[in-house]
């Protein structure tokens, strides 16, 4: 990995990852047939994209308990007790709502409600992601959504993946799609004969998706445009430069794109880690595109202190981030902006990934400045309530009506005006 003084202006190093002109039309193109033809144009573009034969989009009953069966059964026993952490974690982000009674009879409050449907995309492809299915189910099902859809390409043979199948059935999910790429985002947001549309589409995916989720985004509502993973690590001489490495590598290998850092002020730490990374990705299965990620967006930053790391972190803002300092805690308390903060050597970033039970649909490209993970928060809405007595009215007419002629607004006025108390003599 490439060694660099850090300089007060740092960032992902990620470039080429804008869409072109080409991709953009082709999602519109592939949006606008699947709302005029709906299952047929999934059929055709599962056959064309996935070379899957279908006869049926929806997964069977069958399917699922097959997958159950072939499934082996210490794993299924740790994503059922991952499936409890999470939902223990996101069980206490319920919120409710509240009103503020006065005096005069009136009062104003907030109605919290859950969205009534949700589709989830799982990608496939290179790797199944039954952990995708835990992370975006669970804070639905615990803001008390009450359909929940599962959609996934298919392989070559029309199955889903067994993992994913499995991770849905632990959470009780039977409505579950084959269908990949924009036309399933594009079928979550429309509809098709098979499948109702839904009202949030969560879920990560490739360029194809993240475009297809951009365009139908107000139609719909979306958790976020994710971008290729992040993850930079604050480390000082007291860590260890093999374990560094492993979990720059854990992001590396997810995508060419992934971005991997090191901050830190030791430069033997950052000479050993350098040459650990180049060590580990001999032996990585998926070394082709962990050293794209490496070569293209892996960079060791050497500063002076702590602070400066620090610093350098809140402006990175990244995806994930860990701390492996001396007073790692301590040093915690200072990061300001990060999708997710591992505490300490033993928090390696993939215990968020699958166990821990924090969200792990995280910001990316800098966004955790302003945006969250993905929580039961993203599921619910806010409805305000006002109710206003007799006496409220007396006491504010006058004073709502002048508001609103300071704004031109005089129709405004009136109708806070026309609510005369003779009125009710007359009927």
């Amino acid at each position: 990995m490439e060694i660099t003084r850090l300089s007060s202006a740092i960032s992902i190093r990620r470039t080429g990852g804008n869409s072109t002109e080409e991709q953009i039309l082709a999602v519109k193109d592939i949006i606008r047939t699947v709302r005029q033809e709906g299952d047929a144009a999934l059929i055709r573009f599962a056959k064309k994209w996935d070379r899957a034969e279908l006869t049926d989009l929806r997964v069977s009953r069958q399917e699922v308990e097959q997958a159950v069966k072939r499934f082996d059964p210490q794993l299924l026993s740790d994503l059922r007790e991952a499936a409890d952490n999470i939902r223990q974690y996101h069980e206490n982000q319920k919120q409710d709502g509240y009103q503020v009674n006065h005096a005069n009879g009136s009062y104003v409050g907030q109605r919290v409600t859950a969205i009534d449907s949700a589709g989830l995309y799982v990608p496939g492809g290179t790797a199944a992601y039954p952990s995708s299915v835990l992370m975006n189910v669970i804070p639905a099902q615990a803001a008390g959504v009450s359909r929940i859809v599962v959609i996934s390409p298919p392989a070559a043979d029309g199955s889903l993946s067994d993992g994913v199948l499995v991770a849905a059935d632990i959470l009780g999910i039977d409505e579950i799609y084959k269908s990949g790429g924009a036309q399933a985002i594009a079928a979550l947001a429309y509809g098709t004969e098979s499948i109702a549309p839904v009202d949030k589409i969560t879920g990560p995916g490739n360029i194809f998706v993240a475009l297809a989720k951009s365009e139908v985004n107000g139609d719909v509502a979306i958790d976020m445009i994710a971008g290729p993973s992040e993850i930079a690590i604050i480390a000082d001489s007291s860590a260890y430069a093999d374990e560094i490495a492993a979990d720059l590598l854990s992001q590396a290998e997810h995508d060419p794109m992934a971005s991997s850092v090191l901050l830190t002020d030791d430069e033997d730490l950052a000479e050993a880690v350098s040459l650990e990374v180049e060590k580990q990705l001999q032996e990585l299965p998926r070394q082709s595109i962990a050293r794209a990620a490496i070569d293209g967006f892996g960079t060791i930053y050497l500063g002076d202190s702590i602070d400066e790391l620090i610093n350098a972190a809140n402006q990175l803002a990244p995806e994930h981030l860990e701390i492996m300092t001396r007073n790692a805690e301590r040093d915690a308390e200072k990061i300001k902006h990060a999708g997710a903060i591992f505490i300490g050597r033993y928090s390696s970033e993939p215990v968020g990934d699958y166990f821990a039970g924090a969200n792990h649909v995280l910001p990316t490209n800098s966004t955790a400045r302003f945006s969250s993970a993905l929580s039961v928060y993203d599921f619910l809405k806010r409805t305000s309530i006002i109710h206003y007595s007799e006496q409220a009215w007396q006491e504010n007419k006058a004073k709502i009506a002048r508001l609103a002629r300071l704004e031109g607004l005089e129709a405004h006025a009136r109708a806070v005006e026309s609510r005369q108390w003779e009125k009710e003599s007359r009927k």
